[in-house]
């Protein structure tokens, strides 16, 4: 038997449940809880292993044995070799005939490439970033700024892209060159993020409290980027106890968060930088998360009423995550096609960063399980996201 499979017959029994009582409280099936526990699964979903744990009054990570993660999708690691190099390697000295990179230079290129960041073209940032990289590396000490950036953005685009090693390497040379508390809880935003998407819920919860005590500003006198800045970090607080079945923490810190939007009155980007905009509409787009997380799927639907997602950009750290939420509350209600039609909303909008989400794979495969047949364009859809129907 696998440890996560032992651990949960364990807590079970304790709890004096039969496994068809468990599979009855928790709405996981009798068939996955036996295969679980005779350890004929090594592993399960997320929200499988959250469900159990909610039904049983213990943390997620009490039924994990280690966290849980999908690597990336074929390819992705052959496209992005060039951006891993470039991130391992250390600064070469330029060729004689080469004009040496100045700061101007390479913050020029930066702004003018952020479309590519902010549209999700995977294929084109994965060609131009490695150069950016490199005359960001050359720059030395006066080039810590613009190389800081890169690195930050570079870092979320492996775990966009699930490459979860890199992304860590990226981040934690961003984090060991920031300046100031500001600057590295902007890394440590990411950072949280890749913890939650490999599974590791008591680490992200652990690094986001530590940080929203260091970024807490006096109300006062707070300025915009300081609310900002607090407001993500009780965000990610939110999002890492939301997921470890601490209900009444993920409450406080998503309360805390949205005072802190009341008092911006706006969406907010410190210094234009469009991975940390904050503000009532990001706290609503976190509200709708944590009723996904904990499988509420009417008040997903209800609150994405509220939601002003023609004013936002479809990056994925915005409308399109809250799309995807949107597709799986109608996927569980029963709405197949308003399901797909927002995995084909997201699709055409997005298309090279749709297939790097497994949560688009579950949406999919809830489609598909409640169908009685697929049309084309499903099966079109199952294929561009590497499901295996």
């Amino acid at each position: 038997m696998n440890d996560a499979g032992k651990n949960l017959k364990d807590v079970r029994k304790r709890r004096g449940l039969t496994q068809s009582e468990l599979a009855n409280a928790s709405g996981v099936s009798l068939s996955t809880i036996r295969k679980l526990e005779q350890g004929d699964r090594a592993t399960a979903r997320m929200e499988t292993l959250r469900a159990l744990a909610a039904a049983l009054r213990v943390t997620t990570m009490r039924l994990v044995n280690g966290p849980k993660t999908e690597g990336p999708t074929t390819g992705t690691e052959e496209r992005w070799e060039a951006v891993r190099r470039a991130l391992e390697r250390p600064p070469v000295s330029s060729e004689l005939d080469d004009e040496p990179p100045t700061v101007a230079g390479v913050q020029k290129t930066l702004n003018d490439s952020l479309p590519l960041f902010t549209q999700d073209r995977f294929e084109d940032l994965s060609s131009a970033l490695p150069a950016m990289l490199r005359d960001a590396d050359a720059l030395g000490p006066e080039g810590r700024g613009v190389r800081v950036r890169l690195l930050q953005l570079a870092g979320w685009l492996m775990v966009q892209t699930r490459q979860f090693g890199t992304a860590e390497l990226a981040l934690q040379r961003a984090l060991d060159d920031a300046a100031d508390r500001m600057e590295g809880a902007a890394t440590v935003n990411t950072k949280c993020w890749l913890l939650l998407r490999q599974g590791e819920l008591e680490k992200a919860l652990e690094l986001a409290v530590k940080w929203a005590d260091e970024t807490e500003p006096r109300i006062s006198r707070a300025t915009p980027a300081e609310l900002s800045t607090w407001g993500w970090m009780l965000l990610r607080v939110s999002a890492a106890a939301v997921r470890n079945e601490q209900q009444g923490q993920a409450t406080d810190a998503l309360r805390l968060a949205k005072g802190a939007a009341v008092m911006l009155g706006r969406e907010y980007a410190p210094e234009n930088d469009f991975l940390r905009t904050f503000g009532p509409t990001t706290v609503k787009l976190k509200t709708a998360e944590n009723a996904s997380v904990t499988d509420r799927p009417d008040v997903v639907l209800r609150l994405a009423q509220h939601v002003p997602t023609y004013a936002l950009k479809p990056t994925s750290n915005n409308r399109n995550r809250h799309y995807l939420d949107v597709a799986d509350a109608h996927a569980k209600t029963g709405d197949y096609a308003e399901a797909f039609d927002r995995l084909s909303q997201i699709q055409r909008s997005s298309p090279e960063w749709l297939p790097n989400q497994s949560y688009a794979r579950t949406v999919m495969k809830r489609i598909a399980e409640g169908r009685r047949t697929l049309t084309t364009e499903m099966r079109d859809m199952a294929t561009a996201i590497h499901l295996e129907l």
